[in-house]
Parts: C-alpha cells; structure tokens; sequence
C-alpha cells in the first residue's frame, strides 16, 4: 500500500494560497452547521516524525472557533492511566456533541509502538486491533464523523527534515533518539505502519493516505479530505450550509484581517 504511493505529488504555494481562504471559510461553516446539528468530528493524525501532523493541525484550527474544537497531543499513558483499560483515556477525550477532537497521535501507538518499543504481547496486540475497529464502530454509530490522515513520507526525506532541525537551536529539541531510531529503521517500521492501515482501514473509519511531501499538497489534500467527510455527513442530514465563492471566501478573510 505505501509501497507504491506516488510520493512526488506537489502543488505550487500560489495555487495553495489561492484555495486557502475558501477552504477555511468552508471549513468554519461545517464547524456551525455540525455544532447546530450535534454532530462531533473526530479527527486522527498519524504518520512519520516530521511528516507535517502538527503543521497540518496549526493550519485546521486556524481559522476555526476555537470553542469548539480540542486538540489533543496524544504521548505514552500516564502511571494512574496504566492502571485503567488501555482505552479509558481515549474515551475521556472524544468531544461532546456538536463539537471536534483532533488527535495528533492517538489511540494507534498501542498497535505501532508499543509492540516494536516496549515488547507488548502479540495476544495483547491482537486484542487491541479488535478494540480499536470496535471503538471507533461505536462512536460511528452514536453520530461520530471519524476522519483519519497518515501522513507518507519517504526515508530521504525525513532524513533530511531532521538535519534540518537538528540544525536550529530553537527546533532541535524535538528530536529524540528513537526518531532517529525509526528512520536508520525505515523499511520495518513500514511494515508496522502497513500492517496498521489494513487492519483498521473500515467503512466508518478509513484511512486517507496524504503525500506529504510537498507541505501545499499535504495541507490541500487534508482540507479537501475534511471538507467532503463534514459535507456528506451534513449533506445526509440536509443541514449542508450553501457553498460560497473563492471571491467570497477572500471578502471574509480580508475583513477578518482588518478586524483583527
């Protein structure tokens, strides 16, 4: 599957600015029509060091009324979580109604990285691919718009990224040694990532493969992905707010600007 993903895919950063302000004025009249409706959006992001999740989140919420969405940066569990099922502390996170989650990481390192870093059992392993296409299943049912985002990138590639930060003084913290780890590693830790997309690629919860390469694509290809999950869902419920021009989208943001 990642194998033969065209990796090379880009878009000029003119033609990105240009779509910009439509998208996001689109994407915060889904966030009202969803509020009004109480439908919730989930929204995971997954994917290589330095592929661009927190970039991609950054550029979401930019424009989005910040009361109603939470971002969630997901790390490993906490002492007093370890002690509860595995999934307790995803469930304490999903949104209320009408409102969005978005997870940078999520509850996916229990079948990446726990069983390559820190020996978890295959049987335990097993349980959790269960657990998780049963989780997400449920919120699905309850009204729960689930949109996942693996962002790909090549061995090169983030081999350089990482030069890069390593290279900043105010960036280079970021880095650690099992990211290093993971890259000198690439091929098998494709593996896991492959292995993953199968077993948890579903109807209502599937996988959207993002070339990130080019950030402008990424970013392009993540609102455009977004867009249509929250317009077919709202469009079922025939609360679809009416779509607005390019023009219309810049009048907004130009008055935004000035208001700010």
């Amino acid at each position: 599957m990642l194998e033969v993903v065209n990796l090379n895919q880009k878009l000029d950063k003119a033609t990105w600015k240009a779509r910009r302000s439509h998208y996001q004025q689109r994407l915060y009249d889904l966030q009202w029509a969803a509020y009004d409706a109480r439908v919730p959006t989930v929204i995971v992001f997954a994917g290589w060091d330095a592929a661009g999740k927190g970039t991609c989140v950054r550029m979401l919420t930019s424009r989005l009324d910040p009361r109603g969405f939470t971002v969630w940066p997901i790390r490993a569990a906490r002492t007093h979580e370890q002690k509860r099922p595995w999934l307790w502390r995803f469930w304490n996170k999903l949104p209320n109604y009408g409102h969005i989650a978005i997870f940078d990481q999520s509850w996916y390192g229990r079948v990446i990285f726990e069983p390559v870093e820190h020996g978890l059992p295959e049987a335990d392993v097993l349980r959790a691919y269960n657990d998780i296409v049963d989780f997400e299943r449920l919120i699905a049912l309850d009204g729960t718009i689930i949109v996942k985002f693996f962002l790909h990138i090549s061995a090169k590639e983030q081999a350089r990224r990482f030069k890069k930060i390593e290279a900043d003084p105010l960036e280079s913290w970021r880095l650690a040694p099992e990211d290093r780890e993971r890259n000198r590693n690439y091929d098998r830790w494709l593996q896991v990532y492959e292995h993953m997309l199968e077993r948890t690629d579903t109807s209502f919860g599937p996988w959207t493969i993002v070339e990130a390469t080019s950030r402008w694509f990424m970013l392009d290809k993540v609102y455009r992905t977004l867009i249509a999950s929250l317009e077919a869902r709202l469009g079922e419920l025939d609360v679809l707010p009416p779509a607005i021009s390019e023009a219309e989208a810049l009048q907004e943001e130009s008055v935004l600007v000035e208001e700010s």
